[in-house]
């Protein structure tokens, strides 16, 4: 915080480490955005090939300059690191690039690329190192035929059969990258379902819209082994119950299967932190581990792993190190993926609610109702608002659609302050409009919806 001192708070954040996406850029991956960058890029492709005729607008000869957009995501990324370098000058916020270990409570060694290591001491540590891609066992990642999240946003070509292993948000959002370029995607899931996690009707209207853009998925299996065979690689896949294998070939293949803590070399066993059975640090609910001093927030601690979560967690505790009454609402963190359509979701499922036994109401309303979204061609999905069925509190939002990852932000905003569907129901909207569609989602909760 800007004009407070919580007493020098020492954060290790990320891996510092140059990559092959931005040379000489050292910041934490989940600070930079390559990947929305190429979504952005290949969307708009997407778009040109397939869209533009239906609005009259023709033309011949399209190409993608594959070079081009690659660079294109590595100025993003380059420039997203100028800002933060001069966001640290501007505040008086020291950097040391190295590798840190902590080394005692409220000491941190800091190891150069020359070996050369020096000690700082503060008040506070605060360990917010991300985290690291999930290894499969029996596929190899070398980062090259068979790679993790970092080795798809670089490809020297586009593949011609792209394997996806594991239907979560990385996953699709890297595969609707490829796929948008030519690429085949099959995507292979250990589940019966895509989105583990999401709501399940959201993740049902999102997995035709792919489908219907051509990826192929193979649900209820699982990869046993992977094998290099010349330019490509041999995926051995069985059912995820068991049964007879089958042999998938590829020329690359992702691996996204979830994330972990990445908490290698600081040296938490030694100092006495506390970690769950799963590598993630135990902390209470003002982010302080059990050894005095040392606090930890963001992906290491688990929960969410998004990088907005880890930033209000940042912004909260050091509010707190100050004397600030710091806080996190953990109930309206949303959650974006950057396919196409979007998905937009804050609160709870629809699966949640029956769980926990709450009375609940759901009120729909489709895109191809929408005027906007007939206007602009993009008519898939819908809104969907859960809402108490006796106080009409909203209990989560769940749209896929056009433009869902901005739009969410308005349910997020009546969440916070415990509206009602009425309250988004009666709040104007204009006309024609993409939020229409969560204003009719929360007229229909109570029956009133005026456009289906």
């Amino acid at each position: 915080m800007p004009g407070c001192d919580p007493g020098r708070a020492i954060r290790l954040e990320g891996r510092l480490r140059r990559t092959a996406t931005a040379p000489g850029w050292n910041m934490p991956e989940h600070r930079v955005h390559p990947s929305k960058a190429l979504l952005e890029s290949t969307e708009r492709f997407h778009a040109a090939s397939s869209e533009f005729a239906t609005h009259g607008v023709e033309f011949d000869g399209l190409r993608v300059n594959l070079a081009r957009l690659l660079a294109h995501k590595d100025d993003v990324v380059a420039g997203l690191g100028t800002g933060i370098d001069f966001l640290f000058k501007k505040h008086g916020v020291t950097r040391l690039q190295g590798n840190g270990q902590i080394v005692a409570s409220g000491q941190v060694e800091v190891t150069d690329d020359a070996g050369h290591a020096q000690t700082i001491s503060g008040r506070s540590v605060i360990i917010a190192t991300g985290s690291d891609s999930s290894p499969l066992r029996g596929v190899e990642i070398d980062e090259d035929r068979v790679v993790s999240s970092t080795g798809a946003l670089s490809f020297p070509e586009v593949p011609k059969h792209l394997v996806v292993i594991g239907a979560g948000y990385v996953g699709l959002e890297l595969g609707s990258v490829w796929r948008r370029l030519g690429a085949k995607v099959t995507v292979v899931e250990y589940l019966d379902r895509i989105t583990p996690g999401m709501d399940a009707e959201a993740a049902t209207v999102l997995h035709k819209a792919l489908k219907s853009q051509g990826f192929e998925f193979r649900l209820s299996q699982k990869v046993v082994a992977a094998t290099l065979s010349g330019d490509d690689v041999e995926l051995a896949i069985e059912p995820a119950s068991g049964g007879a294998k089958e042999l998938l070939r590829a020329d690359r293949v992702l691996v996204s299967i979830g994330r972990r803590p990445f908490i290698k070399s600081l040296n938490l066993e030694q100092l006495g932190v506390e970690q769950d059975a799963k590598g993630f640090i135990k902390v209470d609910d003002h982010w302080r581990t059990n050894v005095e001093g040392i606090y930890a927030i963001g992906d290491v601690i688990g929960g969410a792993m998004l990088a907005h979560k880890a930033s209000e967690e940042g912004v909260a505790l050091i509010e707190q190190l100050a004397g600030l009454p710091g806080h996190v609402n953990y109930g309206t963190i949303p959650a974006v993926i950057y396919t196409a359509p979007e998905v937009g979701s804050v609160g709870q499922t629809e699966e949640q609610l029956k769980a926990a036994g709450i009375p609940y109401k759901v009120g729909r309303f489709p895109f191809s109702a929408s005027a906007r979204a007939r206007a602009k061609a993009q008519t898939d999905g819908l809104a969907k608002v859960l809402a108490h069925a006796e106080t009409d509190r909203i209990l989560g939002v769940h749209i896929v659609g056009p433009e869902a990852g901005s739009l969410i932000h308005e349910a997020v905003v009546a969440m916070e302050f415990n509206g009602s569907a009425d309250d988004v129901a009666r709040s104007c909207h204009a006309h024609p409009t993409l939020p229409e569609a969560l204003k009719e989602a929360a007229m229909a909760v109570n029956g009133w919806a005026l456009h289906i």
